[in-house]
């Protein structure tokens, strides 16, 4: 009897945690609102006072993919921001853009050797990995 209260509250309990998942990863997609415009990111991306609105520009981006390209020319100046999380974020952004992001990869080689944040040099490492592999003898 034991054994079959138990295994039914597994069974529920797999069933809750797989529908709040679900639940979650739809609000992800949409955001938790109407979409906001590339333009409207952008400009939080470039005139943002905190790093706050700024990483969570990029990571916006990151989330829109190949779709956020004509992207690439701000994200590319905010590797220069001055928040390790931003430029972590953008670095992020720029590898889920993808190959699509190529005009980022001398910036991006330039985070990889010389950026102070090691994890934002990793970061960078994986997002050339992304755009472009050729560039970091990956085939």
């Amino acid at each position: 009897m034991t054994t079959r209260i138990l295994g039914a509250l597994a069974l529920a309990s797999a069933l809750l945690t797989t529908a709040a998942t679900a639940q979650a990863q739809t609000a992800i997609k949409q955001g938790g609102g109407p979409p906001v415009p590339i333009s409207q990111l952008i400009a939080d991306l470039k005139g943002a006072a905190s790093p706050y609105t700024r990483n969570g520009a990029a990571y916006q981006l990151a989330h829109m993919g190949p779709a956020a390209a004509p992207a690439v020319p701000a994200l590319i100046e905010a590797l220069d921001d001055p928040s390790a999380a931003v430029r972590y974020a953008v670095t992020v952004a720029l590898r889920e853009i993808g190959p699509a992001a190529k005009a980022a990869v001398p910036a991006l080689k330039k985070v990889m050797d010389n950026d102070i944040n090691d994890e934002v040099a990793s970061s960078a490492r994986r997002a050339l990995r992304a755009v472009d592999p050729s560039v970091l003898g990956d085939q």
